[in-house]
């Protein structure tokens, strides 16, 4: 028997991630993974940090300076983006499992 997603019932045939839910651990497929509110919220959380962290030390002189340049408009948002990604990408390389036949 094939595993199945617990949110959405897809089939879950290469690899599975484990979400936390309460004290168990329910297998989903990557889609319902992605958007599994705690790990979305812990991924903000540490955009927010870092992304704060990182426009402060590369933009921080430039935006107290005045000398804002429409170049900005894109820099920062990646500057948040980056941060996001990597720790969504480090949640979901550290729930991901093989599924179990049987």
């Amino acid at each position: 028997m094939i595993a199945v997603c617990r949110r959405c019932g897809r089939p879950l045939e290469v690899t599975v991630y484990e979400v936390r839910a309460g004290d168990d651990r329910l297998p989903c497929c990557l889609r319902c993974a992605l958007i599994h509110p705690p790990l979305v919220a812990r991924s903000l959380v540490i955009a927010a940090v870092v992304g704060t962290l990182l426009t402060a030390i590369n933009q921080g002189n430039v935006i107290l300076g005045g000398d804002a340049s429409p170049a900005l408009a894109w820099k920062i948002p990646l500057t948040y983006a980056v941060p996001y990604c990597v720790a969504t990408a480090g949640g979901l390389l550290n729930a991901r499992v093989r599924p179990s036949r049987g």
